[in-house]
């Protein structure tokens, strides 16, 4: 099967116009916002947003994909500019920043959490991949124990993300993931049960 022929400059543009547009608007909360107020705020014509994006549901999901993909761009810049712990703190750090955008954009992925979309199965896989590779390396440096896999981790993170639905929950998730973030760190003076 041939692949997709690349978008012109105009369309690419467009595309991108409207996926932004639509990532502001979910984040500020207008989860129902209509195709046609989005399309207007892109600067294009509803036709325009109908030929990249058959329906609002795949709207939705291109604008969480991207989301997911800027999120997990960030560990090899991370692991260049920090040591593998550190590396690994700031990315879950991240994992809760992202999580604030989810709790902006909850309403507008309710409407394909009922579709059978692989955006969230693929969306864990990735993170979960991320948290192997700054686990790995700092394991390897001795810095973080080697006995938690980024799927074990990203699930404690999930808990700690879902307290987005209480007031302070930043600051509580912050302090929370402080804490799991020591109890991933290697200690000379800790034996192994």
């Amino acid at each position: 099967m041939p692949s997709p022929r690349p978008l012109r400059a105009d369309a690419r543009r467009n595309r991108d116009a409207l996926l932004a547009a639509a990532r502001d608007a979910f984040l500020a909360g207008e989860a129902d916002a209509h195709v046609e107020d989005i399309a207007r705020r892109a600067g294009v014509a509803v036709g325009t947003l109908y030929r990249h994006f058959e329906t609002r549901e795949a709207l939705v999901e291109e604008v969480y994909r991207q989301e997911v993909a800027e999120l997990c761009a960030a560990p090899p810049a991370l692991l260049e500019q920090h040591a593998p712990d550190e590396a690994l703190r700031q990315f879950l750090l991240l994992l809760v920043e992202h999580a604030a955008i989810g709790k902006g954009m909850a309403a507008a992925l309710a409407s394909i959490m009922a579709t059978d979309s692989p955006v969230f199965v693929d969306a864990r896989a990735q993170m979960a991949a991320c948290l192997d590779r700054l686990l790995a390396a700092g394991s390897g440096a001795g810095t973080i124990r080697a006995d938690v896999d980024g799927k074990t981790l990203l699930r404690a993170m999930g808990g700690v993300c879902n307290l987005r639905a209480t007031e302070g929950w930043r600051e509580d998730a912050a302090r929370i993931t402080a804490l799991l973030f020591d109890g991933l760190r290697c200690r000379a003076d800790i034996t192994s049960a």
